[in-house]
């Protein structure tokens, strides 16, 4: 039976975005990891051609396989991933339970992902690999990032007016 404590997390939980916040105390050094991590993740971008945009632009005029590849490689691995979670109540480093909520799907999530598409297609980069094209040396990606903040800025702004 929750109590009244549980009761009170969940309703704020609810309307929270993050339902996996973490109640731990960590060092600002801890977040060194992380920028290991994207460091690593940014060389296999490189590497695997993920940040071409040339490569991006065959994706969109579906005159190659490599992005699909890619990509579909990636949710494959993350399918994977979610099974294990929810099968053997795998927990973090840390020991803290991985809550894993249903989606509820919404027309919006189609007017959003052409958006994002429509996006992508024309500017050469999503979200993922910006930081690694700008570490390249594409600077001008420098513009498609700010948008993406300005982009993100104006959800969270209107959000509570939106459907859901």
């Amino acid at each position: 039976m929750l109590q009244n404590k549980d009761i009170e997390s969940q309703k704020i939980n609810s309307t929270a975005q993050c339902i996996n916040d973490s109640s731990l105390q960590y060092r600002p050094n801890n977040n060194l990891k992380y920028l290991v991590v994207g460091i690593l993740f940014g060389i296999v971008f490189v590497k695997a051609e993920v940040i071409s945009w040339f490569r991006i632009q065959e994706m969109f005029r579906l005159q190659s396989f490599h992005m699909y590849g890619v990509i579909g490689s990636a949710v494959i691995v993350g399918m994977i991933s979610v099974f294990l979670i929810k099968k053997f109540n795998i927990k973090t480093i840390h020991g803290e339970k991985i809550v894993i909520s249903p989606k509820k799907f919404n027309k919006g999530q189609i007017y959003g992902g052409l958006i994002f598409g429509l996006g992508w297609a024309l500017t050469g980069a999503c979200p993922g690999p910006l930081f690694a094209q700008i570490g390249t040396g594409a600077t001008v990606i420098a513009i498609t990032l700010l948008s993406a903040v300005a982009g993100t800025w104006f959800y969270g702004f209107l959000r509570d007016k939106l459907p859901h």
